[in-house]
C-alpha cells in the first residue's frame, strides 16, 4: 500500500502535536500534517491529495460545518472524521449528512479512536482504489469519442492525459470543426473533478449585457428585469471545469473582470455586496488568431498570458488525411443506424478522393458529406461519381432566385427576404420529413434543432408529419423535384 496522507484541523496547537505523534507512531505508510487554521487547511485540500482528515467541529475562525461542505466541493471522495468535545447523536447525524464518515468525541479513548481511523484509511484506500479501476475503464470510453491513429491525433491524447491531472489553464487554439469541446470535455472528464458536471459558455453566441450575468450572476434589483438572484457559471462551475468558448469574441470590459476573477479566485455578481471565492478550473477555446486580437487592440494582453499557460491545437482534417478512412467509417455506421438507412460501401478510388480533398470545414464538413451520401446515394457503393453529385453547390442559383413568385425589385427587402425565408423553410421541412418518413426526431437531428424547435417549426409551416410516414422510395422522386434542399441539413 502506498503511503497515505492524513490531515488534522484544530484550533488547540498542543493537541495537534499530540496527536501526530500519535498517528505518526501507531499508523502505518501514514504521512500527517496538522494545521489550526481553517482557511489553511482549505488551501492544503485544494494542493493535496488527502486520505483522510480529522477535524475539530467548533473553531474560531470557520465553523467545522462549514469547511466540511467547503472541503467535500474540492474532494468529494477523502475521508472525513469530526471529533469535538460537546458530543450529541443530533450533531452526529448532521455531520454524517454532509459527508463526514464518522465522529469521534474528545477526550478520546485511544485504542477506539485509532480503530475508527485505521477503518477511515482502509475505506479510503477501496474508494481510491476503485476510482482508479474507473478512470481507466473512463480513460478509454473517453477517446472512445475520438476516432483517429496518426501521429497529430495520438500527440493530442497524450496531451490531454498529461493535462487532465493538472488545474493549469489551457487555452484550445484549433479551426472550426475540428473538435475544440470534445478536447475540453476530455480533460474534465479524465481529471479529479469529473464527479462534477463539465460545464460551458460560447462566448460570441450571448450579448454582452448578458453574458456577465451568465458567467457571474446577479443579484435581484440588479438591474431592469432581474427580479430574482441569479447563480452564474464560474458558481455553478466551483469544483468543477468550466469552459469559455470563443473566448476571443469576449468584449474588453468582460475580459477585465475575467482577469480579476481568475487572479484571485473570487467573484461579485452584480448587484452583490460581498465576494465569493471559487475553485473553477478554467479552459478557454478560440478558431481566432488571440495574438492579432492583441495587436488589434480587441484582447487583453495579461488575460491572455493568464489563459495561455497551456496550449493546445487541435489538428485540421488535412492534417490527419490518413484517418479519414477510419473517419467515414465511423459516420457511416453511426448515421446509418441513426436514419433507419442501410450502411454504405466506399471505393478505393472513392476514398482516395476524400482523402486528397482540402475539407475547409473539417471533421463536421466531412461529416454531414456522410450524412448526404446516405440519404441521396440509391446505390450500396460510393464512387468518385457519387461524391461529386453530392457535393454539387447547394445554394439556390441565380434562376431559381428570379423565378420565386411575387418577387419585385420594388418589393421591401425586409419583406422579401422574410416571404423567401418562408418558402425555403416549408421546402427544406417538406424535404427532411420525406426522407425521414415523417420521424420528428430524426428530422431535427439532421437540422441541427432540437425536437420541440422542430415540432414548432412543422406546426408553422401547417405541415403533418403523418402524411410522410409512407414507403422511402415513394419520396425520392419527389425530392429530386424540389431540388433537394435538404442536402443543406448538415
Amino acid at each position: 500500500m502506498h503511503e497515505q496522507h492524513v490531515l488534522i484541523i484544530d484550533d488547540k496547537v498542543d493537541l495537534l502535536d499530540g496527536l501526530k505523534r500519535l498517528l505518526s507512531h501507531e499508523l502505518e505508510k501514514v504521512k500527517v500534517s496538522v494545521t489550526p487554521n481553517p482557511k489553511k487547511a482549505l488551501e492544503m485540500v485544494r494542493r493535496g491529495d488527502h486520505a483522510l482528515i480529522l477535524m475539530d467541529i467548533r473553531m474560531p475562525e470557520m465553523d467545522g460545518m462549514d469547511l466540511l461542505t467547503k472541503i467535500r466541493k474540492v474532494d468529494p471522495y477523502v475521508t472525513i472524521i469530526m471529533m469535538t468535545a460537546f458530543g450529541s447523536i443530533e450533531t452526529a447525524v448532521e455531520a454524517i449528512k454532509l459527508g463526514a464518515y464518522d465522529f469521534v468525541t474528545k477526550p478520546f479513548e485511544i485504542p477506539d479512536f485509532l480503530r475508527i481511523l485505521k477503518k477511515g484509511l482502509e475505506r479510503n484506500q477501496l474508494i481510491r482504489e476503485n476510482l482508479n479501476l474507473r478512470s481507466r475503464i473512463s480513460r478509454k470510453s473517453t477517446f472512445e469519442s475520438f476516432i483517429g491513429q496518426s501521429q497529430p491525433m495520438l500527440k493530442l491524447y497524450d496531451t490531454i492525459q498529461a493535462l487532465a491531472h493538472t488545474d493549469f489553464p489551457v487555452l484550445i487554439n484549433g479551426q472550426s470543426g475540428t473538435g475544440k469541446e470534445l478536447v475540453a470535455r476530455a480533460i474534465h472528464d479524465l481529471s479529479r473533478r469529473k464527479a462534477r458536471p463539465f460545464l460551458a459558455v460560447n462566448c460570441s453566441a450571448i450579448p454582452e449585457q448578458l453574458l456577465e450575468s451568465e458567467l457571474f450572476g446577479h443579484k435581484k434589483g440588479a438591474f431592469t428585469g432581474a427580479t430574482t438572484d441569479h447563480v452564474g457559471l464560474f458558481e455553478e462551475a466551483d469544483g468543477s471545469t468550466l469552459l469559455l468558448d470563443e473566448i476571443g469574441d469576449m468584449p474588453v470590459s468582460l475580459q477585465t473582470k475575467l482577469l480579476r476573477v481568475l487572479q484571485e479566485q473570487e467573484l461579485r455578481p452584480l448587484g452583490g455586496s460581498k465576494n465569493k471565492k471559487i475553485n473553477v478550473r478554467i479552459l478557454t477555446s478560440t478558431n481566432q488568431d488571440l495574438e492579432q486580437r492583441i495587436r488589434e487592440r480587441k484582447f487583453r494582453e495579461d488575460l491572455f498570458y493568464r489563459l495561455n499557460v497551456v496550449r493546445i491545437q487541435t489538428p485540421s482534417l488535412r492534417e490527419i488525411r490518413e484517418d479519414i478512412p477510419l473517419l467515414v467509417d465511423h459516420y457511416n455506421k453511426k448515421f446509418a443506424a441513426e436514419l433507419g438507412v442501410p450502411r454504405k460501401r466506399y471505393s478505393m478510388d472513392a476514398m482516395e478522393e476524400l482523402m486528397l480533398r482540402n475539407w475547409p470545414g473539417n471533421i463536421r464538413e466531412l461529416q454531414n458529406f456522410v450524412r448526404r451520401t446516405l440519404i441521396f446515394c440509391q446505390e450500396e457503393e460510393i464512387t468518385p461519381e457519387h461524391i461529386r453529385d453530392v457535393e454539387k453547390p447547394e445554394a439556390v442559383s441565380k434562376a431559381q432566385v428570379e423565378q420565386q413568385p411575387g418577387d419585385t425589385t420594388t418589393e421591401p427587402y425586409i419583406q422579401a427576404r422574410n416571404r423567401i425565408m418562408e418558402q425555403f423553410t416549408k421546402k427544406y421541412v417538406h424535404n427532411l420529413l420525406g426522407v425521414t418518413a415523417g420521424n420528428v426526431s430524426k428530422a431535427a437531428r439532421m437540422a441541427g434543432l432540437s425536437r420541440v424547435a422542430m415540432q414548432k417549426i412543422i406546426r408553422r409551416m401547417q405541415l403533418n408529419a403523418g402524411d410522410y410516414r409512407a414507403a422511402r422510395g415513394a419520396f425520392s422522386s419527389a425530392n429530386r423535384d424540389a431540388g433537394g434542399i435538404v442536402s443543406n441539413a448538415g
